[in-house]
């Protein structure tokens, strides 16, 4: 075999300050799928971009980074866009960053068909829809005219996987591009992209903090903890058998689905959350209307803990927005506290003393922070408002409580872009429970993270859940966590809900075949005889 990616001694950082990659040696061969695993911060999303000459401004390197003999480190840019555009794609963890959120998705998918490889606008149009067919989108051709922000995260991100697979690369990096799909549509690109690989002879690294999914989908396994590797190997081999402190740590931490000792539903009585008839649609621009929620109808208990889940696109974090009246309903009731939403949207001081009681963490931290604001300013901000904390009190409960979701006081003053997608999301959660919020709504909350710090923020939201009455409503595909954190589960598809009950009937006796389908979708390891259901 040929190695398309090979990475030695390669060492990044900044001068005067520790390296924030230390000798990193790994590589890629054609036809082969190799995962990096690791906490969030551990440089996995650094070492994969050094592989399209993507390096933080003012940062120092050294070493070997070579993509089919070309090295990035000292390649021109002409030399580096050709390899962008003709042999290497990469799928980013957030989707939002790499694409123009005033252009359309059809504009976004053709603009490189049309320019460089020389197709009529007709034949570009006609490849992308096929390649959003293809990643699993319904009505592609409509989506080609819509913008971002009419997509869900999913949706969006599996829009991102079409654009990375349309020039068919020799070489895929594939930083968590999966973080924020259900897992009927993450078995479905699973078997896409595994189809692809084994079909091109395309090398694929694979950044994830899912070792279920990486177990999955790769043969070989780089483990990395603060800049370094620090075990690798054959998958199963790594997570069966690992090594080493640090990787039994990860296995241990990796969640599943467990019914046993589950609490039970909340007792019946005056519910803190009502819904009855709930229905949102959209107006698209040609006229037609799309039916995002539909007469949804269900109830939630003071101190309960609903989970959400669904496809992408089956209308969680539409329903999750209006809670929180960042949309307004179509039709239909919502009660909260025994007080009826009205169906408009809020004024300045309603929604100021709605956010004392209902608080939602986004799916894209991007939402919750300003890049401006220096993050502990941001969450102290939050106590200063609603807690009515002096500015130096307020600062000393922001870094407690950032330092309980794992983010340590060296990280204070960092303002958003010089985090992680991991860590941006746990500072998106303190910022919310700064407040404290009866109800908190986690749309994917947990997604981003690496599977250590999501059981750290699992545990503190079930500590809050318990000193402070909180309630939950957690929108999430991992039905793993799910089954930890709440007692009642919501199936919702196509903008319906399909099935509703407790958490341990649901799991162990699903009612409809949709809600079998989404648990036999789990990902199953490739040394595992039974295959994965798309």
């Amino acid at each position: 075999m040929t190695q398309l990616l090979t990475i030695e001694d390669f060492t990044l950082g900044f001068r005067d300050r520790p390296p924030l990659l230390d000798s990193v040696s790994l590589h890629v061969n054609d036809g082969e799928a190799v995962a990096l695993v690791g906490e969030s911060g551990s440089g996995k999303s650094l070492t994969t971009r050094a592989a399209l000459g993507l390096f933080p401004g003012g940062s120092e390197f050294s070493g070997t980074v070579a993509v089919q003999g070309l090295d990035t480190l000292t390649a021109s840019k002409q030399r580096l866009m050709e390899l962008r555009r003709g042999h290497a794609s990469m799928i980013f963890q957030d989707p939002r960053a790499g694409i123009n959120p005033v252009r359309t998705v059809g504009d976004f998918l053709t603009e490189t068909l049309l320019r460089f490889d020389g197709l009529s606008r007709a034949e570009a149009t006609e490849r992308a829809v096929k390649q959003l067919e293809q990643v699993g989108l319904r009505r592609a051709k409509e989506l080609m005219d819509q913008h971002p922000h009419q997509l869900s995260g999913g949706m969006l991100q599996r829009v991102m996987i079409a654009a990375a697979l349309l020039n068919s690369p020799d070489l895929l990096l594939c930083d968590e591009p999966t973080t924020a799909l259900d897992v009927t549509t993450q078995a479905g690109i699973v078997k896409l992209l595994r189809e692809e690989q084994q079909s091109r002879g395309m090398g694929m690294l694979f950044i994830t903090h899912d070792l279920n999914l990486a177990a999955s989908l790769c043969e070989r396994v780089y483990v990395l903890r603060r800049g370094r590797v620090v075990e690798q190997g054959g998958t199963q081999n790594v997570f069966l058998t690992p090594q080493q402190d640090y990787t039994r740590q990860l296995v241990e931490a990796t969640p599943v689905i467990d019914v046993a000792g589950l609490e039970a539903p909340a007792a019946a009585g005056v519910p803190l959350l009502e819904v009855a008839g709930l229905s949102k649609t959209y107006q698209l621009p040609r006229g037609d209307v799309i039916t995002a929620l539909d007469n949804a109808a269900f109830t939630l208990p003071e101190g309960g803990s609903l989970g959400v889940v669904g496809e992408s696109g089956s209308g969680k974090s539409t329903l999750a927005r209006l809670v929180v009246a960042l949309e307004t309903a179509t039709e239909g009731e919502l009660t909260l506290r025994g007080v009826p939403r009205p169906r408009r949207a809020l004024k300045a001081s309603e929604r100021k003393v709605l956010a004392k009681d209902v608080q939602i963490v986004f799916q894209d931290p991007y939402l919750s922070l300003d890049p401006r604001i220096p993050v502990g300013n941001a969450v102290a901000d939050v106590f200063r408002l609603h807690q009515r904390q002096g500015r130096k009190q307020a600062k000393v409960s922001a870094a407690e409580l950032l330092g309980r979701v794992g983010i340590g006081p060296e990280r204070f003053d960092a303002r958003p872009r010089a985090l992680s997608g991991g860590q941006r999301q746990r500072v998106a959660l303190a910022k919310a429970l700064a407040a404290r919020p009866r109800l908190l709504v986690l749309d994917e909350a947990t997604s981003a993270l690496d599977v250590s710090v999501q059981a750290q923020v699992l545990e503190l939201v079930e500590e809050l859940r318990e000193q402070l009455g909180l309630t939950i409503l957690f929108v999430t595909h991992d039905l793993a966590v799910v089954s930890r954190l709440c007692s009642q589960i919501l199936v919702m598809h196509q903008g319906g809900i399909v099935e509703q009950g407790p958490t341990a009937r649901i799991l162990e006796d699903p009612g409809d075949e949709y809600t079998r389908n989404l648990i036999a979708s789990r990902p199953r390891p490739l040394w595992d005889a039974e295959p994965v259901t798309a």
